[in-house]
Order: C-alpha cells, then sequence, then structure tokens
C-alpha cells in the first residue's frame, strides 16, 4: 500500500490536499454530467448559474459575483460562447467590454440543470458529508477515503434512479 504524503504532512500541505480533493470533486460531477448527456465543464456551471439570476451581465460583474479573476471569467466565457451556452455583445458605452447573457441553449440546460442535476449533485456531496465528524484533517480523510470507495458516484446514481432519467 502506497502513503499518502501529502495526507501525513497534515495542516502543513492542506491547500494541496484541498486542491486534489476539490479536483476529485469536480471529476465525478464531470462524470456524472456526462452519464447524463451534459457536455460542459463542471468548472463553467458557476457563470451559467450566475447568468441565469439576471443577465446580462458584464465579465467584471461575473467575476466579482463569482469572487474569481477576471481573466479566468473571461476564459470560461470564452469557452462557452464557443460552445454555444453563451452570447457576448460589445457594450455601446464602452465598447472594450462586454455584456454576456445565456443562449436558448444556455437556458435549456440551466433549466435542467435546476430541476434534476443540481439538486442531485448537491444532495449527494450533502450526504457524504453530513457522515463526516471531528477535527477538520480527520474530516477531510473521511471525505477522501468516501471518493475512493466510490461513494460519490454510486450516491449520484442512487439519487438520479430515484428522479428517472436526468437527461436533458
Amino acid at each position: 500500500m502506497t502513503t499518502d504524503l501529502i495526507a501525513q504532512l497534515g495542516h502543513l500541505t492542506l491547500g494541496s490536499r484541498l486542491r486534489r480533493t476539490g479536483e476529485r470533486l469536480q471529476a465525478t460531477t464531470q462524470a456524472y454530467l456526462a452519464r447524463n448527456g451534459i457536455k460542459i465543464q463542471v468548472a463553467h456551471l458557476s457563470v451559467l448559474y450566475a447568468l441565469s439570476r439576471g443577465e446580462p451581465c458584464g465579465i467584471g460583474d461575473l467575476a466579482e459575483t463569482l469572487a474569481m479573476s477576471q481573466p479566468g471569467v473571461t476564459r470560461m466565457v470564452d469557452k462557452l460562447e464557443a460552445g454555444g451556452w453563451v452570447e457576448t455583445a460589445r457594450r455601446d458605452d464602452d465598447r472594450r467590454q462586454r455584456d454576456v447573457r445565456l443562449s436558448a441553449a444556455g437556458r435549456e440546460l440551466v433549466t435542467a440543470a435546476n430541476a434534476l442535476h443540481w439538486p442531485v449533485i448537491e444532495a449527494s456531496v450533502a450526504s457524504i458529508c453530513s457522515q463526516l465528524d471531528g477535527p477538520l484533517l480527520d474530516q477531510l480523510a473521511g471525505l477522501e477515503a468516501a471518493m475512493a470507495r466510490g461513494d460519490l458516484e454510486a450516491e449520484l446514481d442512487a439519487r438520479t434512479r430515484e428522479h428517472g432519467d436526468a437527461r436533458p
């Protein structure tokens, strides 16, 4: 059995461990979305959700809402626009700025995600996390172990079966 050096180093490598866990959560969610016919990067869902709350929205406003860097949001918007999920338009008052809004496909995806996918993902992750107790590092170890066992995938699949076919 291989020793997990990052876990052994405790708080010293907490950032690395959280990043690793976050990447695993995103990969599991990405696989769930793919199984359900959704072809979008999970990291881009926050932009779509933010736009669904009140559009159009400027890149700077999106960056502030999501607490992300403006260049990072710009890259995501560019990818979403290339995929047909959002539309952008230059502002008349400042041609350097763009307003972003959901396209028809983006609105359809957000509607399906709100009704089916986001509740399943939220409930599944909450279920796994509700079983954790104790100090943060112990909880993180428990979350990592649950994901290694495939508990999150199993939870996602079980909740999907409860809701029927979750394809858009």
